[in-house]
C-alpha cells in the first residue's frame, strides 16, 4: 500500500494501492496507444489544452495549499505553488512553436531537406514530494505539448498532487489515456523501464534513485533526464550587498524546511565580511517560527518525514562534536525529536564533515571565510554534485569569471533558489544529466528526425 503520513501529527492522509504489474502494462499500452492521435493534433490545440489544464489548478488552489501542508508540511502562509507552476507551463507554452519549428535547410526545385522534432511516444514522469506541483510541470507541460502521451508517477509523500492534475487536465479536455496518474511500486517502475515501455524517463529524486533508474534502463536505449542531489554553495564576495545576501541566503538555506533541490546548502564568506554576516544571518534565522504549517503564523514547519529530520541531527550532531559551533539557542524551537526540526547554523566547519559534502535537504547551513575568489572557487568545487551555485558581488565582470571556474549546472549573480523557465535547469556531476525547460527541454522530450526529398 502506498500511503502518506502527514507530517503534522502522524496522521494518513492518503492510501493508494500499486497497480499490479498486468494492470500497470496495460495502463503503458493505453497510452501507447493514444500517441498517434494526440501527436497528430495541432500544436495549437496541445497547446490551448495544456494551457486549460493549468488554469483549472489554479482555480484548485486554495484546497491545494491545505493538502500540500498536510502532505508535506509547507506552512500556508506561502500560498502553495501555483505562481511558479503557471510561470514554468505558460513559458513552455510560449516558446512551443518556435523550439519545434522545422529546420528547414533547403528547400529548392531539386531538394527539400529538414530536420523536425517528433515525439517519443509515452513519457514517464517520476516526480518528488518536496515541490510537487512545480517539479511535475516542468516535464508535464512540454511533453504533451510536444506530442507525447503521459504517466506521472508521483512520491508516495505527495500522492494526491499526480490526482489533482489528472482532475485538472482531464477536465480541460486532454483525454485520460494522453495522461495518466498511476500508483505504481518500485519494482513495477523498475520492470516497465526494463521492458521499453516508455520512450522518454524523467527523474527528480535521490542519487541512490537515479543509479536504480539507469539499472533499469540499461541496454534500453531508453532517454533519460536525471535531476539528483545537491549541495549548492554561496559566495559572499568583498564587495557584495550584505544586507540583500543574508536575506536571499538565508532564505534559500531555509525555505521549505531546507527541502529544496537548489536550497543553499553551504555559504563561504570574504574574511571582511564574515562576522557581520553572521551576527545578521543568526539574528534572521532566530526569528523564525516553527510549528503546524496549518498555523499561519507559522514559518517554518516540519520535514517530511522524522527519518528526514533524523539524518539532519546526525549530521549537525557529528560536526558539532567534530569542532563546529552551533549558533542558534535550542531554547527558541522546542522539538519533539519527529519531523519537527529547529533550524541551525554551524561554523568551524571544514570539508571534512558530512553536513558540508552530504545532501542535508534540510534547515541547517554551514558557513566558512575565504580568503580571495580562488579560495572560494575551490571550496565551491569540492563537492559530489553540481546544480546551482550563487554569487555576490556588485561586479558583473568578476561574477562571470567566477562563474566560468564553478563546476554547476546554473550560476546566479546576486540571487540563489530559483528556477528560471526560460533557461536550461541542469546538473552535472552526481547531480545527473540531461535539461529540462527551455528550448533544450523541448530538444530532450522529442527526437530529431531528417528528410532527404529529391523532387525530379
Amino acid at each position: 500500500m502506498i500511503r502518506c503520513v502527514s507530517p503534522i501529527d502522524g496522521s494518513i492522509v492518503a492510501e493508494r494501492e500499486p497497480l499490479s504489474r498486468d494492470a500497470a502494462r496495460a495502463q503503458v499500452a493505453r497510452a501507447a496507444d493514444a500517441v498517434a492521435e494526440w501527436s497528430s493534433r495541432s500544436l495549437a490545440e496541445r497547446i490551448a489544452l495544456v494551457r486549460a489544464g493549468v488554469a483549472r489548478v489554479g482555480e484548485m488552489n486554495d484546497e491545494i495549499v491545505v493538502e500540500l501542508a498536510r502532505q508535506m508540511g509547507r506552512p500556508v502562509r506561502y500560498g502553495g505553488e501555483f505562481s511558479g507552476f503557471n510561470e514554468r507551463a505558460s513559458h513552455m507554452a510560449d516558446i512551443a512553436s518556435e523550439a519545434l519549428a522545422d529546420i528547414q535547410v533547403e528547400d529548392s526545385s531539386g531538394f527539400t531537406r529538414k530536420i523536425k522534432r517528433v515525439p517519443h511516444g509515452v513519457v514517464l514522469v517520476v516526480a518528488p514530494w518536496n515541490y510537487p506541483f512545480m517539479t511535475a510541470i516542468n516535464t508535464v507541460a512540454p511533453a504533451l505539448i510536444a506530442g507525447n502521451t503521459v504517466m506521472l508517477k508521483h512520491a508516495s509523500q505527495t500522492p494526491l498532487v499526480g490526482e489533482r492534475l489528472a482532475q485538472a487536465f482531464h477536465a480541460a479536455g486532454i483525454p485520460d489515456a494522453v495522461f495518466q496518474n498511476v500508483f505504481l511500486d518500485h519494482a513495477t517502475t523498475a520492470d516497465l523501464i526494463a521492458e521499453k515501455s516508455f520512450g522518454f524517463v524523467n527523474f527528480t529524486g535521490s542519487v541512490a534513485g537515479g543509479q536504480a533508474i539507469e539499472q533499469a534502463a540499461a541496454g534500453t536505449f531508453t532517454g533519460l533526464g536525471l535531476e539528483l542531489g545537491g549541495k549548492d554553495p554561496g559566495y559572499v564576495c568583498d564587495d557584495a550587498d550584505l544586507d540583500a545576501a543574508v536575506d536571499t541566503l538565508i532564505d534559500g538555506a531555509m525555505f521549505n524546511s531546507g527541502q529544496c533541490c537548489c536550497g543553499i546548502e553551504r555559504i563561504y564568506v570574504a574574511e571582511s565580511l564574515f562576522d557581520a554576516f553572521l551576527e545578521k544571518a543568526v539574528a534572521l534565522v532566530s526569528n523564525y517560527q516553527l510549528g503546524d504549517p496549518l498555523n499561519p503564523e507559522t514559518t517554518l514547519g516540519p520535514m517530511a518525514q522524522p527519518r528526514f529530520a533524523d539524518l539532519v541531527r546526525s549530521q549537525t550532531a557529528e560536526a558539532v562534536a567534530a569542532g563546529a559551533t552551533a549558533h542558534i539557542d535550542p531554547a527558541l524551537f522546542p522539538e519533539d525529536g519527529g519531523a519537527y526540526l529547529m533550524p541551525q547554523i554551524l561554523t568551524s566547519v571544514d570539508h571534512s564533515m558530512r553536513v558540508m559534502r552530504e545532501e542535508s535537504f534540510g534547515p541547517v547551513v554551514g558557513i566558512m571565510p575565504v580568503r580571495d575568489d580562488r579560495d572560494a572557487i575551490r571550496l565551491m568545487n569540492d563537492s559530489d554534485f553540481g546544480l546551482t551555485a550563487s554569487i555576490w558581488t556588485r561586479d558583473v565582470a568578476r561574477a562571470e569569471a567566477i562563474g566560468d571556474r564553478i563546476e554547476t549546472g546554473t550560476v546566479f549573480l546576486n540571487r540563489a533558489d530559483y528556477l528560471d523557465p526560460a533557461l536550461c535547469w541542469t546538473g552535472c556531476k552526481n547531480t545527473g544529466r540531461g535539461g529540462g525547460l527551455s528550448v533544450i527541454g523541448y530538444h530532450n522530450l522529442t527526437r530529431p528526425k531528417s528528410y532527404h526529398f529529391k523532387k525530379d
